[in-house]
């Protein structure tokens, strides 16, 4: 992706959605946090709380965001209230990302990957998409009254398994950044006293750490994270 000239109305860069805290960390917190190093204004917006989490409580969930967020460098992070589990295309969800998008104005916005396990993983990506198209809706009322705005491109990010990416980003510089950010959210990542072992604490960070080295090694480099899309990207052509 290409950077533009900084946005004077302070909107964001990039905008990523996750179902939970954590998503958006797993799967593209790389690539935020790189572009947070460049001085680019990044955000995230969590659908719910995370109420059923296995492991951990509303509360601690919501601290472990907060510092991965100081760790990646986020601008913005939200976490709104739809019931965990409970994520569907409905009016009201759709209304509210489109008016967040409309409040935020993001030049690109990440969601999950459409294909995920994980049920609220991929109704967060249907939410998203319909969010971003009713967004651009001229006559689709939100509750702020923002007018519309046009996302340039949504991205879809891996949280569980690894589908082939349609494009990839070098978090090379920051894959330190990332590992730390994972670090925070010891309630899900981190198996220890009182904790019940689930896929997430039983060396889940190492493997999403591989994952990024392969996806780095395929690009060439040393660390990559790998998105897909459903719709081309343009390249311009440079000039000779």
């Amino acid at each position: 992706m290409a950077i533009p000239p900084t946005d004077v109305n302070n909107a964001l860069y990039i905008l990523a959605f996750g179902a939970h805290a954590d998503d958006t960390d797993i799967g593209c917190s790389g690539t935020l946090a790189w572009y947070a190093q460049q001085g680019y204004r990044v955000g995230v917006c969590d659908l719910t709380h995370a109420e059923l989490s296995t492991n951990g409580t509303v509360y601690t969930r919501l601290e472990e965001a907060k510092r991965a967020a100081e760790v990646v460098g986020l601008a913005v992070r939200l976490t709104l209230s739809f019931p965990d589990r409970g994520l569907s295309v409905r009016p009201e969800t759709v209304s509210a990302v489109a008016d967040i998008i409309r409040q935020y104005r993001p030049t690109y916005v990440f969601a999950p990957d459409w294909e995920d396990r994980h049920p609220d993983h991929r109704a967060c990506a249907a939410i998203v998409e319909e969010g971003v198209f009713n967004a651009g809706l001229k006559r689709f009322g939100t509750p702020s009254g923002e007018p519309p705005h046009k996302v340039r491109h949504l991205f879809y990010y891996a949280i569980n398994g690894m589908e082939r990416p349609d494009i990839a980003v070098d978090i090379s510089t920051v894959a330190d950044k990332k590992k730390s950010a994972l670090e925070q959210y010891g309630s899900q990542f981190h198996s220890g006293s009182g904790s019940i072992p689930t896929p997430l604490n039983q060396g889940f960070v190492d493997a999403i750490i591989g994952r990024d080295a392969l996806t780095g090694h395929q690009v060439g480099c040393r660390f990559a994270e790998g998105f897909r899309m459903k719709r081309p990207l343009l390249i311009n052509p440079e000039p000779k």
